[in-house]
């Protein structure tokens, strides 16, 4: 696949282009997880245990947050139709970050994490994840934010495995090691200053 894809932010104008990706091409090669429409690091796992919600709550779930503007993340299109998705997005709007033990951080103010990629499975292994990356990177940077973090698995066994990326991947685009554990790595690249705008700060959401 030579076609580079055409990289936007998720906004609301684009919720039926995110759902038609997740409704048919997202997880036609793993069914199992297709209810999360990438709704697992948002939901509120105290009120309701994940393995209880249904595919159609999740999804209007995720509609409402994107609507409203509280779920961030790149969409990756080629002629004309979404084929992968990254959720990236400042480490406080991903509130189930913090409450795993494991990726707690004392800093996550300055932080922006990216934590699913999602590529269609014919267009994988063909850099657009890696565009995805690059994408989220620089959004979280012109938000202000001082570091970008991901949580790349160790030996998956499968691409649906894979679905926080590839370590290899972040390890090319400058990130490194900052928290290590048996089955993952917490990893971060460190931005650089954003470029002021008229003195502001330009929007992307």
């Amino acid at each position: 696949m030579d076609e580079k894809p055409t990289i936007h932010p998720l906004s609301a104008d684009r919720l039926v282009d995110y759902l038609a990706f997740f409704d048919g091409d997202a997880f036609v090669d793993n069914p199992h997880w297709a209810p999360c429409y990438c709704h697992f690091y948002l939901a509120d796992h105290r009120q309701v245990p994940w393995e209880q919600r249904t595919s159609e709550e999740n999804r209007a779930a995720v509609s409402q947050h994107i609507v409203a503007g509280r779920m961030q993340g790149y969409l990756a299109y080629l002629d004309g139709r979404v084929v992968a998705w990254c959720h990236a997005a400042p480490r406080l709007a991903i509130p189930n970050l913090q409450d795993n033990e494991q990726l707690q951080v004392g800093d996550l103010e300055q932080v922006g994490s990216i934590v699913c990629f999602l590529v269609a499975p014919a267009c994988r292994r063909a850099g657009i994840a890696a565009s995805l990356l690059g994408a989220a990177c620089d959004g979280l940077r012109r938000q202000g934010l001082v570091i970008a973090e991901a949580y790349p698995r160790r030996d998956t066994p499968s691409d649906a495995a894979n679905y926080h990326g590839p370590l290899q991947m972040f390890l090319e685009a400058g990130f490194e090691p900052y928290r290590e554990f048996r089955d993952f790595l917490i990893v971060r690249k460190r931005l650089e200053a954003p470029i002021l705008v008229g003195g502001h700060l330009p929007c992307l959401f």
